[in-house]
C-alpha cells in the first residue's frame, strides 16, 4: 500500500492491454472456474462452521462439568501462561480504529479514485468478515480471505460507477482481502503459541515487527521486480496473471453481463457448473475416485499463463509418483523436503536474476515453449 497511484494505474493499463493481446475468453472463463471454486468452497466453510456453532452450544452445559475434571495437566499449564499475558481489550479497539484512520486518510491521497468513505465501510466489515473466515478456517484449514475481497470487490466497483470503478474496486478488494486474511492467520499464530507456551503478548510484537518489515521490503521488493522484469507481459515470464483476473472481475462488477465478449456468458455459465460439479464429486465420492477429480482452482491458472504451468505441474506430479511406487515410506518423509528446496532455490534465484535484469545482462542461451503457429 506504500506504492503510489501511477503504479498500480500502470499496472491495470499493462493488463488491459493483455486481455486485448490473449483470446478475451480465456480470462473470463479463468473466472469462471475461479468463482465457482471459491464460492462452493465458502459456502461449505460457512455450513460447517454454523453446524459446529451448534453443535457445541448443545454441548457446552454438558461438558463444562467433564471438560474441567478431564482436563490435562499440560493444558492447564498452557492456559494459565496464555491468559497471564493476555492482551487488553482497549488495545485492540485502540489499535485497529488507529490504524483505520491512517487508512482513511492516506488511501484516498494514494488513490485519487478511492474515496474515504469506501475506505470506512471496508473497515466497517472487517472484523465481521474476519471473525466469520478465521472460524471457518479454523474448522476446516481453507483460508476463504481471498473470496471475500472478490465479493467486495464486485460491490465497490459497482459502487463506484464506469470511471473509477476499476481502480476504487481493486483498492478497497485489497484492504478487506488483507485484513480478513491476517486474522485467520493470527488466531492460527496465537493456537502455535498457546501449544507451544508462548506470551501472546510476545506473539504479537512479533507479529508487529515483521509488519513493519514487510511495509518496507515489500514496495522496494515490488519496485526491483517492476523495474527489471517485463511484468505483465504475456509473451514473457512474468505474466501476473492474477493481475488479469482481478481486472476483469473489477470490470463485470462496473459494466455487468454486457462487457463479456460474445457467448463468453453461456461458457463462464458452464465453466462455473463445472467448478461446484467438481467440487461435489470431490466431496462425494469414494477417496480412492475423488483423487481422480481434477481441481478447478488449478485447472484456471494455465487458462492465462499457458502450457508451461501445466508441463511443470506434470514433471513434479510424475517424479513424486515414481518416488512414491520405489519407496513408498522414504517419500513421503522426502518428498516435502526437497518440493521446499525447489521453492526456495527458485526463489533465491530471483534476486540474482533482477540484478542481472537490470544490467542489461541477457543469458547466452534461453530455451522455452511457444505454441505453435
Amino acid at each position: 500500500m506504500l506504492m503510489d497511484s501511477p503504479v498500480l494505474v500502470r499496472l491495470v493499463l499493462a493488463s488491459g492491454t493483455m486481455a486485448s493481446i490473449l483470446s478475451p475468453a480465456q480470462a473470463f472463463l479463468c473466472i469462471a472456474l475461479l468463482v465457482g471454486d471459491g464460492l462452493y468452497n465458502f459456502v461449505k466453510v460457512m455450513v460447517i462452521s454454523v453446524k459446529n456453532i451448534r453443535e457445541r452450544s448443545r454441548r457446552k452445559s454438558l461438558n463444562r462439568v467433564a471438560d474441567a475434571d478431564t482436563m490435562a495437566l499440560d493444558d492447564l499449564q498452557r492456559d494459565e501462561v496464555f491468559n497471564k499475558d493476555n492482551i487488553p481489550t482497549w488495545l485492540a479497539y485502540t489499535g485497529y480504529a488507529l490504524l483505520g484512520v491512517i487508512a482513511v486518510i492516506i488511501i484516498p491521497i494514494m488513490f485519487r479514485q478511492v474515496r474515504w468513505y469506501y475506505v470506512v465501510v471496508a473497515y466497517l466489515l472487517a472484523p465481521v468478515l474476519g471473525f466469520c473466515n478465521a472460524y471457518g478456517t479454523g474448522l476446516t484449514d481453507m483460508n476463504m480471505g481471498y473470496n471475500y475481497g472478490k465479493i467486495a470487490l464486485f460491490i465497490l466497483a459497482a459502487w463506484a460507477g464506469k470511471e473509477n470503478g476499476v481502480v476504487a474496486g481493486l483498492v478497497v478488494c485489497g484492504v478487506v482481502k488483507q485484513l480478513v486474511l491476517i486474522s485467520a492467520d493470527l488466531m492460527h499464530d496465537f493456537k502455535t503459541g498457546h501449544l507451544t507456551l508462548t506470551s501472546p503478548r510476545s506473539m504479537l510484537v512479533g507479529q508487529a515487527v515483521g509488519t513493519l518489515m514487510g511495509c518496507i521490503l515489500a514496495p522496494l521488493t515490488f519496485m526491483l521486480f517492476y523495474k527489471a522484469f517485463d511484468v505483465g507481459n504475456p509473451d514473457g515470464y512474468w505474466k501476473a496473471p492474477y493481475a488479469l483476473i482481478y481486472r476483469n472481475m473489477a470490470v463485470l462488477g462496473v459494466e455487468g453481463f454486457s462487457a463479456l465478449p460474445r457467448h463468453c456468458l453461456q461458457l463462464c455459465a458452464g465453466f462455473f457448473a463445472f467448478a461446484v460439479a467438481a467440487n461435489l464429486a470431490r466431496d462425494l465420492l469414494p477417496r480412492r475416485l475423488a483423487r481422480f477429480v481434477p481441481l478447478p482452482m488449478a485447472m484456471a491458472v494455465p487458462f492465462l499463463v499457458g502450457a508451461s504451468f501445466a508441463i511443470d505441474m506434470c514433471v513434479g506430479s510424475l517424479v513424486v509418483f515414481v518416488w512414491h511406487r520405489l519407496d513408498s515410506k522414504k517419500a513421503a518423509l522426502l518428498v516435502p523436503a526437497v518440493a521446499s528446496g525447489l521453492i526456495c532455490g527458485d526463489g533465491i534465484w530471483t534476486f540474482p536474476s533482477s540484478l542481472l535484469a537490470l544490467a542489461k545482462v541477457k543469458p547466452p542461451i534461453c530455451m522455452k515453449f511457444t505454441p505453435g503457429s
